[in-house]
């Protein structure tokens, strides 16, 4: 079974790049909404949380975890990888994506506080950008937006705007979308930055690479990856969602996929 959790609905954008990849996998989704956002939490509290996560889905079947969140696999993926006997799997900062595909020579970052200041995503900016100016940018309300289904509006556009168009404004022609909300807002994102740029959404390349390490560690059941009945349809799949707080937020996004 295949266990994936964020700090509340936005790890379903993860999910569902998953579930066409392995359509017929069993999966178990925990939202830590009761905790959400992630942040601006300090890193041994995100710790702590990650661990009982991790124990919780552990004892509902999962014999890998998907950690969904951009911040949570910051501040935990390389403890829990040495405390616990089975796989991990991150989301990685897209920047050398970004980095090769800029024509301006500028890229733009929208993340949490806690992402952006992460060794994971500094170590991974200065081995990838040489050349390239880097804009960052906090997605101020964005988790807030998603976790009330606010995706968009009049309003969204207004609490998307005052982080997107610095980014526009100095001249980046790539968005890479640092955090796992942030894909639910994609379309308002996209209208404000103009057809001009491009967005960067690292969910696919998570998927693809728990793909391999499933493969590599023989974890598939038998028909995960043939056509199968619901033909990665992420309302289809068998999933079990469970939460810290209040499911509505979780259950309203899912309904959405």
């Amino acid at each position: 079974m295949i266990g994936i959790f964020d700090s509340g609905a936005g790890g379903l954008s993860v999910y569902r790049e998953i579930v066409r990849l392995l359509p017929n996998e069993r999966y178990v989704y925990f939202s830590d909404n009761a905790h959400c956002p992630y942040g601006e939490k300090s890193q041994e509290y995100i710790l702590a949380r990650a661990r009982w996560i991790t124990e919780h889905l552990i004892s509902r079947g999962a014999d890998v975890i998907v950690i969904a969140c951009n911040t949570a696999t910051a501040a935990a993926i390389a403890t829990l990888r040495a405390e616990y006997g089975l796989p991990f799997i991150g989301m990685e900062p897209a920047v050398k994506p970004a980095a090769l595909k800029t024509h301006s020579g500028v890229i733009g970052v929208l993340a949490t506080a806690g992402t952006l200041k992460a060794s994971k995503y500094l170590d991974t900016k200065d081995k990838y950008t040489d050349g390239v100016k880097v804009i960052e940018q906090v997605g101020k309300g964005f988790v807030e937006l998603v976790e009330n289904g606010e995706l968009d509006g009049p309003y969204a556009e207004q609490v998307v705007r005052e982080s997107v168009e610095p980014l526009i404004l100095a001249g980046a022609d790539v968005i890479v979308l640092g955090c796992t909300h942030y894909p639910f807002l994609r379309g308002t994102i996209s209208r404000i930055a103009g057809s001009g740029v491009s967005i960067i959404d690292p969910a696919p390349a998570a998927a693809r690479h728990l793909v391999d390490v499933m493969s590599e560690r023989k974890l598939f059941r038998n028909d995960s990856r043939s056509g199968g009945k619901n033909i990665g349809d992420p309302k289809a799949a068998d999933v079990e969602l469970s939460s810290s707080g209040d499911r509505s937020a979780l259950e309203r996004i899912f309904n959405l996929l």
